[in-house]
């Protein structure tokens, strides 16, 4: 669709169903695909090579990161499924679906959800990763997630009764939220957030006074995860000039890599060019704030699992003085793996697609949130989104988390979805698609142990393809 089409697609009258109605569209729904249909899952004859498209991913990244790549993904069943989004995304195109829209994450494993700083600096929870957001049936989330927690809780070493109550509960947290969602006032919906106060509030009488006290001082720590330390962490001064430390090749400053710019091309140059469209897609309060840092040093680093290979810069600049800093991730947007079995993005720009999606299904969303197209060092145009690096983090050790904390957390994750899925889709509709009863609850639940079972052979296919032996 062109410019010109969106227009004047956006000029005609929006439809205003009354809430029978939604209602009724819910239950239509339901009837079209019962519950329970969700449940269950066996490969097709003709299912694409899992490592094939995994494998088909790294043809345009970069080559020399790839080896990392392999690393993580290879380090557990787990660990596959995190970077293999684009198995799932195939697999989940080959079944029915409920036909109900939302703004799907596209990637909702457990691991990518977590705690950040908010504008007005309270920690809050949500959704975090958006790569792979993109239109699509709001279950196909709702099985990402659950079949993650299955898969985390059996890397703790949970029975498999255990794995199948966290993700269970976890789809009846999303069940009962979109509930009570589709009950309330639309600004209400909009507004609703998850803070530290409402997650303890959540998890009193599931985890130990230890663990209560090993999360708050986790949320303080990740608090000072900001600007400041990532100068702290990842910077040096030389000759009086503050620049990022080389630590090939997980961070490589872009002075390491000039060799691969025109030979007349000064490497900050090349970024603060480059920069210059990202300020464009900035509101004008917020293109006000970033002029007053000025640009200082830029490095390439290597960021998640099944990203590792696509492009991303970490920028310095500089305000007031050398303690004053802002430090952005630019980070490359591809198409959603999920486009090729929906429909094309309605954007352009695959970073203005990421930063749209996270907008719309984020409580409360990063100030520097931009995007921009640019030539890449090898020449090609690429598409980039931008924010800040860090604005305190906070993620949950999965690897070292007990079955009852998980629980809680499988429950917040489900929480936090539904919520971005009654901003952005008929949460009326999806409540009356998902009924009071746990049919839902059942049917997902049996689809994420068997896909779960589908990862575990997925992760040992991919470590044979790549000569490694697996336990």
């Amino acid at each position: 669709m062109t410019d010109d089409q969106h227009l004047f697609a956006a000029a005609q009258p929006v439809p205003h169903p009354t809430a029978a109605e939604r209602t009724a569209a819910g239950r239509t729904a339901r009837k079209r695909l019962p519950r329970s249909a969700h449940a269950g899952w066996t490969p097709p004859a003709d299912r694409p090579d899992p490592v094939a498209l995994v494998l088909g991913q790294e043809e345009t990244r970069v080559a020399d990161l790839l080896p990392i790549r392999h690393e993580r993904m290879l380090a557990s069943p787990f660990a596959f499924y995190r970077g293999a989004a684009i198995v799932m995304a195939s697999d989940l195109a080959t079944r029915p679906n409920s036909g109900l829209t939302v703004q799907l994450c596209g990637d909702a494993h457990v691991a990518n959800f977590g705690g950040f700083l908010a504008p007005d600096r309270t920690t809050v929870f949500d959704v975090n990763d958006f790569d792979e957001t993109h239109p699509g049936p709001f279950e196909w989330d709702v099985m990402r997630l659950a079949a993650s927690l299955v898969l985390a809780a059996q890397a703790i070493g949970c029975p498999p009764d255990r794995c199948r109550e966290i993700a269970a509960r976890s789809v009846a947290s999303y069940r009962r939220a979109m509930t009570e969602f589709a009950a309330m006032r639309t600004l209400d919906v909009w507004y609703a957030r998850l803070d530290a106060e409402g997650v303890m509030a959540r998890a009193e009488g599931e985890v130990t006074r230890g663990e209560t006290k090993r999360f708050q001082q986790n949320l303080q720590r990740s608090s000072g995860k900001d600007n400041l330390k990532a100068l702290a962490k990842l910077t040096e001064t030389v000759d009086g000039e503050v620049r990022f430390r080389s630590d090939p090749p997980l961070v490589t400053p872009l002075r390491d890599l000039a060799h691969l710019l025109a030979p007349d091309e000064d490497p900050v140059g090349w970024i603060h060019q480059n920069l210059r469209s990202y300020r464009t897609t900035l509101p004008d309060d917020r293109r006000h704030l970033l002029e007053q840092f000025r640009l200082v040093d830029a490095a390439r680093k290597v960021v998640g699992v099944g990203s590792v290979g696509t492009r991303c810069w970490i920028v310095l600049m500089l305000g007031r003085d050398d303690t004053d800093p802002l430090v952005l991730q630019i980070k490359e947007a591809r198409a959603s793996v999920l486009e090729p079995y929906t429909h094309r993005s309605r954007f352009a720009n695959h970073g203005q697609r990421v930063v749209q999606g996270q907008r719309l299904l984020q409580a409360s969303s990063d100030v520097m949130l931009g995007w921009m197209r640019t030539k890449s060092l090898e020449g090609a145009d690429t598409d980039f989104y931008v924010r800040q690096l860090w604005d305190g983090k906070f993620s949950v050790d999965l690897e070292h988390a007990r079955p009852g904390p998980l629980a809680v957390n499988g429950e917040l994750c489900g929480w936090m979805l539904a919520r971005g899925h009654a901003r952005s889709g008929d949460r009326i509709a999806i409540a009356a698609y998902l009924g009071s009863s746990d049919v839902f609850d059942r049917a997902i639940t049996d689809f994420a142990e068997d896909y779960a079972r589908q990862a575990v052979v997925d992760h040992a296919a991919f470590a044979r393809a790549l000569g490694v032996a697996t336990p």
